[in-house]
């Protein structure tokens, strides 16, 4: 998914404060949060859910606390007034708060994100000397794997189902040779333009042409810019692309793949395969786009303005009987806007009228049935094999009525519906996984960054794996921003293995994003292996000689 290139995530804690009030009446004191927030999100101490709710500048407000005691459990203090004639100090108790033993929690396998350019446009493994030699370095920290994009730009470059896999083949036997195991991505989308993207892959060239001469293959807005990032829905059973149609291309490349590495499959040594299904290999429409100059933390437009996905909306209009409906809103504003200088988003706004929720049930249908048809045939071409879908964490605009932003990424979520629940069911129709994005992300954090995003990752991601483990669906894990630091990583660690959850639930895998030369500098490391004992289960000995200090 795309962040703020200027979001580089440090794994702030939520700002806590203790405030010793006074007044002739009372005197109270209470754990508060620094700023007005209203959010859900996973507590930094022991994975505890927590309802937060709290209020500056409104006098005589209600509040009810919670003080951590000595030995980490939780003590409630009821119905605190605190008054805003009062007079307050303010006193930092951010290392106070004690960090979370995992020894003994269930074993998270953990997997490295290799470079988005491990291999080149050419399919050559690029400098596979320094690779064994950092990969040599993640075995001895007990990593469990790797994960590595199979470009379809790269593999099927100039010609219809011709492929060459060369360089993967290479890079497969190094993996297999460390004792490792394999996540591969089938990624049909392109690489670049997006932060992070540090190389150019684009999408075939032979599908490029056929772009030139029929730009709908693409998706489009309202202006009719194409987005060539990845391929319209709309063609997914259309045969536009030298007789095939989209869903058909995907396949023939999967069981072209499953066909040349038969025999790491057989081996157990590619453990699982993550089918893309959008940009960025995710289940979403391309609605933020970088290139047309989409900006954090803007909403978003609708992107279904091709000529095949618009014939789509006109069917349906015409099935419901309102041939007016077949067309996009008139008033959801541009790629940067708030929700609230929008007709259609706005409090109130036309998203939650008879056409609003007609088009929105089109526009997340189609994305939940390309997804459907896609992971379909992807159970043909990799029977037996785990397989996960991608699903990101548009988590901005997330405390506003109309969930602006996901709404025009295809998530028909807003504060009356579960968007996610379809999304669900559908994967667990398809025995499917979900890997899902911003696990290191913590809500109050994020709003000291960026106060009017009115984004709540945590609430996000309470709800989207909630949805998954309702359905009785497998969920992993990953980072959407780089880590490196303990707080960020007991982050990720918590909420892969929620404290308090009453039925034992956890991420059954975690992806780090991502390999590079800052991950392998000295301190770095050491964080990281740390982490990954976290994640395993396994005692670390200087929180064990911390403990031991306490007594």
């Amino acid at each position: 998914m795309i962040l703020p290139s200027t979001e580089v995530f440090h794994g702030s804690r939520p700002p806590i404060a203790v405030l010793t009030a006074t007044s002739s009446s009372s005197s109270a004191r209470t754990i508060l949060a620094s700023r007005r927030v209203s959010s859900r999100f996973w507590d930094s101490v022991q994975g505890n859910c927590c309802r937060l709710k709290c209020g500056f500048g409104s006098r005589s407000t209600l509040i009810r606390t919670r003080a951590v005691a000595k030995d980490g459990e939780w003590k409630n203090h009821d119905q605190t007034q605190v008054d805003d004639s009062m007079d307050t100090q303010v006193v930092d108790t951010h290392n106070k708060i004690p960090e979370r033993d995992f020894t003994g929690t269930p074993y998270v396998p953990v997997y490295v994100m290799l470079p988005l350019g491990v291999i080149n446009v050419n399919c050559k493994l690029v400098d596979p000397e320094s690779l064994i030699n950092e990969l040599k370095i993640l075995k001895s920290l007990n990593v469990d794997g790797v994960m590595v994009d199979c470009w379809w730009g790269i593999v099927e470059a100039r010609c219809p189902q011709v492929y060459n896999w060369d360089g993967y083949r290479r890079l497969f036997q190094i993996v297999r040779d460390l004792n490792l195991k394999l996540k591969v991505v089938m990624s049909f989308h392109e690489c670049g333009g997006n932060v992070g993207d540090d190389v150019n892959i684009p999408l075939p060239s032979w599908v490029r042409e056929i772009g030139e001469n029929n730009p709908d293959i693409y998706f489009t807005d309202r202006e009719g810019r194409r987005n060539t990032e990845c391929l319209s829905w709309g063609i997914d059973e259309e045969r536009v692309l030298e007789g095939r149609t989209a869903v058909e291309v995907y396949y023939d490349y999967m069981r072209s793949f499953r066909s040349v590495f038969n025999d790491f499959f057989q081996d157990g040594i590619i453990s699982e395969i993550e089918v893309g299904l959008g940009p960025c290999g995710e289940l979403r429409y391309p609605s933020y786009p970088a290139k047309h100059d989409w900006k954090y933390p803007g909403i978003g437009e609708f992107q279904c303005y091709d000529k095949y996905l618009m014939k789509s909306l006109t069917k349906a209009a015409e099935v419901r009987g309102h041939l007016i409906w077949a067309s996009g809103p008139n008033d959801a504003g541009t790629y940067n806007s708030a929700p609230d200088e929008t007709g259609f988003f706005r409090d109130g706004g036309e998203y939650d009228g008879y056409y609003g929720r007609f088009f929105l049930n089109w526009y997340s249908r189609k994305l939940v049935d390309h997804g459907d048809l896609v992971l379909t045939f992807a159970k043909f071409a990799f029977k037996g094999t785990c397989i996960t879908a991608k699903l990101p964490g548009i988590h901005w605009w997330y405390k506003t009525a109309s969930h602006a932003a996901e709404l025009t990424a295809g998530f028909y979520n807003f504060v009356n519906r579960d968007g996610y629940a379809p999304i669900s069911a559908m994967l667990k129709k398809n025995k499917v996984a979900m890997n899902f994005t911003c696990a290191e992300q913590r809500t109050l954090g994020h709003h000291e960054r960026f106060p009017n995003a009115l984004a709540d990752p945590e609430g996000l991601a309470w709800q989207v794996s909630n949805s998954a483990w309702d359905a009785d669906i497998v969920v992993t894990s990953e980072n959407a921003l780089p880590c490196y630091d303990r707080d960020g990583y007991n982050k990720i660690a918590e909420n892969a293995k929620p404290f308090d959850d009453p039925l034992g639930r956890h991420l059954s895998a975690f992806t780090y994003l991502r390999l590079s030369p800052t991950l392998m500098e000295t301190q770095n490391i050491v964080e990281f292996e740390r982490f990954v004992k976290n994640m395993h289960g396994e005692a670390v000995p200087d929180l064990k000689d911390k403990e031991d200090e306490n007594g």
